[in-house]
């Protein structure tokens, strides 16, 4: 294939299946605690470490990571000491992320709004050797973490209080899913874009929800559209020259669209031969059926 000559277009393809992995794998537990817009947060703050990785000459990636990552932390903290005045403050944090990442990059030698646009929206043409590098590392820790603890992470998603009964160190699981979430927003920032990178980490598991109710099941198949539609997105965005995070985000709903379509005639038919009430299939929580999530809990 053509696409594959180019050295920007192979780091942009492995990119893309790394995003199109790592976003659906801790998506599924973010939908889960009723955190869908955190990545939306998270890429915001990132924004900060994206102006001061140019301003101080240092890779965008790790320093927009490491913000990330302390960003996530003050909004788990926020979120377990702040209830009465939280929204306030993760506000300022989210509007401050933005506004630092735009003051830093302009004070950043040669630096302009302009270098942020790639970052804000994805670019398939500035991902570097380094951010291959980065996005593989980064990546690599995201997938150990959702598949390694998946069941006392489910745990948590499903029932904090219940999950503290059993013995789980809820809160340190909570600040390792946000944490993940963090490392995930950098991961896809170069592909997808720091706005749009709550999309790709969402949509993929509501489309898979409306197939499946299986924990696993659902984690396999988001993944799977996560990949498909990343793929699909590099490739369109290459041979058509359009951009590749809206390009992808478009087609991951498209998807969700087109198995909510599939999906709905279904399960009319499963319930009218099970002789019980048609539901909402977006609607049903996930069950671990395959797997004892408790005992796990208890032994983890």
């Amino acid at each position: 294939m053509e696409i594959l000559n180019y050295a920007f277009m192979q780091r942009a393809l492995l990119a893309a299946v790394l995003v199109g992995i790592t976003a659906p794998a801790i998506g599924i537990y973010l939908v889960q605690r009723r955190q869908a817009l955190m990545g939306d947060g998270i890429g915001h703050v990132a924004m900060t470490g994206v102006g001061l990785g140019f301003l101080l000459s240092w890779s965008p990636v790790w320093m927009a990571t490491l913000v990330s990552v302390l960003g996530a932390v003050l909004m788990e903290l926020i979120r377990w000491y702040g209830r009465t005045r939280g929204d306030i403050a993760l506000a300022m944090l989210f509007y401050g992320g933005m506004a630092g990442g735009v003051m830093f990059i302009n004070l950043s030698p040669g630096g302009s709004n302009a270098n942020l646009t790639s970052y804000l929206f994805g670019s398939l043409s500035t991902v570097s050797e380094e951010d291959v590098t980065a996005i593989c590392l980064l990546a690599a820790f995201v997938v150990l973490v959702t598949l390694g603890l998946r069941r006392q992470l489910f745990a948590v998603s499903q029932d904090e209080e219940f999950a503290r009964v059993t013995g789980l160190p809820v809160r340190a699981l909570n600040l390792l899913t946000a944490v993940t979430a963090a490392v995930t927003v950098t991961v896809a920032m170069r592909v997808v874009g720091l706005l749009l990178v709550s999309a790709l980490m969402v949509v993929p598991v509501a489309a898979a929800q409306q197939l499946s109710r299986s924990f696993a099941a659902t984690f396999a198949i988001a993944v799977a559209i996560g990949v498909t539609v990343t793929l699909g997105g590099t490739v369109t965005s290459y041979y058509q020259d359009v951009p590749p995070g809206a390009t992808i985000v478009l087609l991951t709903i498209a998807a969700f669209v087109l198995l909510t379509a599939l999906a709905t005639p279904l399960a009319k038919r499963r319930a009218k031969a099970a002789g019980r009430p048609v539901g909402d299939p977006a609607e049903c929580v996930l069950t671990e059926s395959a797997e004892q999530t408790v005992p796990a809990g208890r032994g983890g």
